[in-house]
């Protein structure tokens, strides 16, 4: 009975008492728990997310870090039996490079003969963590031979350490454009909505015109007005305005519709009675009557505004090399040869694709567990 009762009190469902005292938060958190796709992609982010930020601790190489002689070298294959030896700890076989008489193309075979021991957390290549604190261990490290855990470019570098490190540029940049066109849009969408008159003329007018223009010309235009001089932080920051010059139009002409049915209501009309100001009534009382739309226009930008990115620079108007996103590396494996002789140069494009699906799920869990009808 005691443990009925105590499982009575922790469970949301049965504590209907705790259900009417909750906060609006806790009961959309309450209702995310329910869609087991939207948490599994929440839990993928967040390690994505952390594996970016920290990208220098688990790749073994940095991104211009090259090994002649090893051009185009497919991924390494990890063994953890040898014969004659037995079951032992992950290592992989030197390779070697030679020319197919027949094709006369090179390829790469193991060497046997020349075995080295997959080492994990242990000293590697020094780097600079975030580029300020030094680094010397590393997840995993190979000594004696490189380790290509998603095989090489056509300069020898190794591609698993480019895609990790090249992920924290993708990813933030969908923060940076996201957020800015997300403060735009509710700002410009709840002055035109509830201030009306000329104010609203000309923000509309300006939103029409912004809609009317297709949207990767746009990109691309703006894209290549960037200076190729410019840093990798100048061109990183150019990039966030890039995306955020568009993404705030669609979001603000809904943001207004939903301030014009809403600042008739009676709530509105009391709160303005009380004293409180156009921005304090717009913040706290009309934009959480319409958070669900906010938080899914929030998770579904975030990829529109990273596949932008990888659209502008696989096209050579986003980031430039020495700077490594996504998009960069794609672009490198653009020609037919790639895709024919050396297919893991495409692996990055999975990471797009995934993320872009965990943002899409999330979004959908959100949506459900904020929508205050469900």
């Amino acid at each position: 009975m005691k443990l009925f009762y105590a499982k009575k009190r922790t469970d949301p469902k049965c504590d209907m008492e705790r259900w009417y005292t909750a906060s609006q938060g806790q009961l959309i958190w309450w209702r995310f728990q329910k869609h087991k796709l939207a948490v599994v992609s929440m839990v993928v982010l967040a390690i994505t997310y952390f594996v970016a930020f920290f990208s220098e601790f688990f790749v073994p190489y940095g991104v211009e870090t090259r090994f002649a002689g090893y051009e185009n070298a497919p991924p390494s294959k990890i063994h953890i039996y040898a014969e004659g030896e037995g079951v032992q700890r992950p290592f992989i076989y030197k390779m070697k490079r030679q020319m197919n008489r027949k094709t006369f193309r090179l390829e790469y075979t193991e060497d046997t003969s020349q075995k080295c021991i997959i080492r994990f957390f242990a000293p590697g290549e020094a780097t600079q963590l975030l580029t300020l604190i030094p680094l010397r261990r590393h997840v995993f490290t190979v000594d004696g031979a490189p380790f290509f855990l998603m095989g090489a470019d056509r300069l020898g570098r190794d591609l698993y350490s480019r895609t990790i490190l090249g992920a924290r540029i993708s990813l933030l940049i969908g923060l940076g454009g996201v957020f800015l066109s997300f403060v735009l849009g509710c700002v410009l969408g709840g002055i035109s909505g509830f201030a009306g008159g000329t104010m609203d003329e000309i923000i509309q007018r300006l939103i029409d015109v912004l809609l009317s223009i297709p949207t990767i010309p746009l990109w691309m235009a703006l894209a290549a007005a960037i200076p190729r001089q410019w840093s990798v932080t100048q061109t990183y920051f150019a990039i966030v305005m890039v995306l955020a010059v568009v993404g705030w139009a669609g979001l603000a002409r809904i943001v207004r519709g939903k301030i014009l049915s809403l600042r008739e209501e009676d709530y509105v009309l009391a709160a303005k009675v009380f004293g409180s100001t156009n921005s304090h009534i717009i913040i706290r009382h009309m934009l959480p009557n319409f958070l669900s739309y906010l938080i899914v226009h929030i998770t579904l930008s975030i990829p529109g505004t990273i596949l932008g990115e990888t659209a502008l620079s696989f096209l050579g108007l986003g980031m430039q090399p020495p700077a490594v996103s996504w998009g960069v590396l794609l672009r490198e494996a653009q020609d037919v040869g790639a895709i024919a002789h050396r297919p893991w140069q495409l692996i990055p494009g999975a990471f797009v694709v995934i993320t872009v699906l965990m943002f899409n799920f999330m979004g959908d869990g959100l949506r459900d567990a904020a929508d205050p009808y469900r």
